[in-house]
């Protein structure tokens, strides 16, 4: 697991935590910045799953695409 896939999946488990406060205790706000960070922390962890996806690809001997 590289840095953005960890430091990614570590955001979207924040987020959801935020949120969940937020509904919890009716703060529509927190609510909303847990799903903005929820969002974020998913398309980190996307971005890392692609990067780590290309260098195994590099490593199994595939074509770069030139």
């Amino acid at each position: 697991m590289n840095k953005d896939q960890s430091k990614g999946r570590v955001e979207e488990v924040k987020g959801k935590v935020k949120q969940v406060a937020g509904i919890v205790t009716g703060d529509k706000s927190m609510e909303h910045k847990g799903k903005l960070q929820t969002l974020k922390g998913e398309a980190q962890a996307v971005y890392g799953d692609l990067k780590a996806d290309i260098k195994k690809a590099g490593q199994d001997g595939h074509p770069s695409a030139s």
